[in-house]
């Protein structure tokens, strides 16, 4: 053979094996793309549904959070309605017992009028005959207190200021009740219990607080004419 043409034949037949080479690795690399690609797809898609999934689980956490708090604001609101009708309740009960309070003491301030004064059944001294009805009785029991006769003009005229010796007579505006006008009427019940309708306790009473407050008639006068009141 000659030698020329032989080294070309070799060389020709390592450039077809470099040739079939590339070609086979051309080949076998786009047989792995589609695969690698494939691979990269289902990753992708597994995230996208891992991803769905924690969406998913946020959203109903959201939602049992959302409806908890909703519970809550409905079980505070539903305490204070029931706080707030407890209140009113209360009140309505406490003006109702008031009210009743009132129309009682109204009843028996019009029965006590309607019956009449209580009836005096003690002596009255010849030297108070110059007086009648309830200034005969306070000119009696003005001696019996103690004090002299010569006293009974200023309590005859001090009792005569307040209420001119009515023992029905009310101030409506203060609560001031009764012959000597105690404040409150209630007082005199530590004279007796008939104080709203027995002149004679009511003297009684007012004769008491005039010695105590201010020793005589004729002072609790001079300073009911100083200031207006006793």
């Amino acid at each position: 053979m000659n030698r020329p043409w032989s080294r070309i034949g070799i060389r020709a037949a390592a450039i077809a094996l470099l040739v079939a080479g590339v070609a086979g690795g051309a080949y076998l690399g786009r047989d792995h793309e589609p695969q690698r690609l494939s691979a990269q797809a289902s990753l992708d898609v597994a995230q996208v549904d891992t991803d769905d999934m924690q969406l998913l689980k946020q959203r109903q956490r959201d939602h049992v959070a959302a409806r908890a708090y909703q519970r809550q604001a409905e079980g505070d609101a539903a305490d204070k309605a029931a706080t707030e009708a407890k209140t009113a309740a209360t009140k309505a009960h406490d003006l109702n017992v008031k009210m009743a309070a009132a129309k009682k003491a109204e009843a028996d301030r019009k029965k006590a009028e309607a019956g009449g004064p209580v009836a005096y059944t003690g002596p009255i001294p010849t030297s108070c005959n110059e007086y009648s009805g309830s200034r005969a009785i306070g000119c009696a029991l003005t001696l019996d207190a103690g004090f002299g006769l010569d006293q009974f003009p200023c309590l005859d005229k001090l009792f005569k200021k307040e209420s001119g010796w009515n023992y029905r007579a009310e101030n409506r505006s203060s609560g001031a009740y009764g012959i000597p006008q105690a404040l409150p009427g209630k007082k005199m019940a530590s004279a007796g219990a008939d104080w709203q309708t027995n002149p004679a306790t009511q003297i009684k009473w007012g004769l008491g607080y005039i010695k105590g407050r201010y020793d005589t008639p004729c002072k609790a006068w001079a300073h009911s004419e100083a200031v207006g009141s006793y």
